[in-house]
């Protein structure tokens, strides 16, 4: 990019939206920062970034200046679909995301990780296991932290482990992770991509520009991902935690057989046993896949198996996924506010026996509820619907499993409190978005633990 024939528009003024309007401005490009809502209802606004960087900017909608500049880059909350959107690809501007920004100013290697589900946990385990073998390591983008934030920070030795979303990935034009991980793949973000194969293809850009000395790390045990993406030009390696495919012409990979975590590398003539999957300290299937594709990461950079073991073992999770709260009267409370998705609630019921309280509900577009039928049935004793799906939900379950509805998610916490026995699970586990009562999911946790914490 060449400042002196590059300008940019950025819509949002949310945290990426203005770590890249920082980041354009001080290499010396023209920037117009233009956001929809007024400043009152920006959780992430910066004027002082803004005003100190001197960087042009609006509030309140977008006026006609933001097709001045010849490239716009859009917060992933931004529909494709948008009228602004939709103009500024009539009038042929290029539209890319933060990341693909952000990657172009990167001096040092990228580990991308995306999928479905999982994706916050295996990027900060993996950000784990480098930092604990001396990297200068820098794990960003959905996590919390922009890429842009941070890029002007790295060295040629830094590592950036990136979390990043198919709306992220939708824009991107040059971005190429020198390791791409998909941990599955689900229907999910429909109403944005207008269709699967849409979003599966969106999803596949993580790996569209990587050489055969990059590496692809892929799920052997999701039917889809294994045969979408057989055709890369990068160095090839799978997990699995079903099939020992070590006979079969796979060079390099990592699973999950007898009790065991081993990786392999044909080329190298290696077959070890990292440690034992029992010593894994978070549980559940999911993180084994998110434990297998973070080894296959770490090793790819040489890092050594007693390291990962070491990380493995004493790492505890992250917030608002599976999240242990507390234990009151023989009660554990977890919060799982993070599951947005019908896939990702049922990886939680997974992890638990049964007697579990489940607290459901928020925004959602299409969840068919008919795919947890068997799993509630056997493990839930009552579910509290809450939001804006409440109606559906008590609608969809009577009959099949006791339920109740809460206005607030106080009211939710008081409600499993006066019904749960010694023994049983709270569990918010929501399977919706969050926007109908709480600004993010973050938000939504924070609140159920607030009200766990007081009872």
């Amino acid at each position: 990019m060449d400042p002196d024939s590059s300008s940019f528009t950025i819509l949002g003024a949310g945290r990426s939206g203005i770590a890249a309007a920082a980041l354009l401005k001080k290499n010396g490009f023209k920037v117009f920062l233009s956001e929809e809502f007024p400043e009152e209802r920006l959780k992430y606004f910066r004027k002082d970034i803004l005003a100190d960087g001197k960087i042009e900017f609006e509030t309140g909608g977008h006026s006609d200046k933001i097709f001045e500049n010849d490239i716009f880059i859009v917060s992933p909350g931004i529909s494709p679909e948008s009228e602004v959107i939709k103009k500024a690809t009539a009038l042929g501007k290029k539209i890319y995301s933060e990341i693909e920004i952000a990657f172009r100013f990167c001096k040092c290697p990228v580990i991308a990780i995306t999928g479905t589900n999982g994706k916050t946990t295996t990027a900060v385990l993996t950000g784990e296991i480098f930092k604990n073998a001396g990297y200068d390591t820098k794990v960003c983008g959905n996590v919390g932290v922009a890429f842009s934030e941070i890029v002007s920070e790295l060295k040629k030795d830094s590592i950036v482990v990136l979390e990043v979303s198919s709306f992220q990935l939708e824009y991107t034009e040059k971005f190429k992770p020198e390791v791409s991980v998909i941990l599955n793949i689900t229907p999910d973000h429909i109403d944005w991509h207008k269709s699967f194969k849409n979003y599966l293809n969106a999803k596949g850009k993580i790996r569209e520009n990587q050489m055969q000395t990059d590496l692809s790390v892929i799920n052997f045990d999701d039917r889809i991902l294994k045969e979408d993406l057989k055709n890369t030009n990068a160095d090839k390696a799978y997990f699995s935690i079903n099939e020992d495919f070590r006979e079969q012409e796979i060079m390099k990979g990592c699973i999950s057989v007898d009790g065991k975590v081993i990786y392999f590398d044909k080329n190298k003539n290696v077959n070890e046993v990292i440690m034992k999957t029992s010593e894994i300290n978070i549980r559940g299937n999911h993180n084994l896949y998110n434990s297998l594709a973070a080894v296959i990461s770490a090793r790819a950079f040489n890092i050594k198996n007693e390291l990962i073991r070491d990380t493995l073992i004493s790492f505890k999770g992250v917030e608002h996924r599976i999240e242990y709260v507390r234990e009151l009267n023989g009660v554990k409370y977890y919060n799982d506010s993070k599951a947005t998705n019908i896939d990702s609630m049922l990886v939680a019921l997974e992890t638990f026996d049964k007697n579990v309280i489940l607290i459901l509900g928020g925004r959602e577009k299409g969840n068919d509820y008919s795919a947890v039928d068997k799993l509630i049935s056997k493990k839930v004793k009552l579910v509290i619907a809450i939001g804006e799906t409440s109606k559906k939900i008590t609608d969809y379950f009577s009959g099949k499993v006791r339920c109740a509805s809460a206005l607030t998610m106080e009211d939710a916490v008081r409600i499993s409190f006066e019904n749960a026995d010694a023994g049983d699970t709270v569990l918010l586990s929501p399977a919706c978005k969050s926007f109908d009562m709480f600004d993010n999911y973050e938000h939504r946790g924070a609140e159920y633990k607030k009200f766990v914490n007081k009872l």
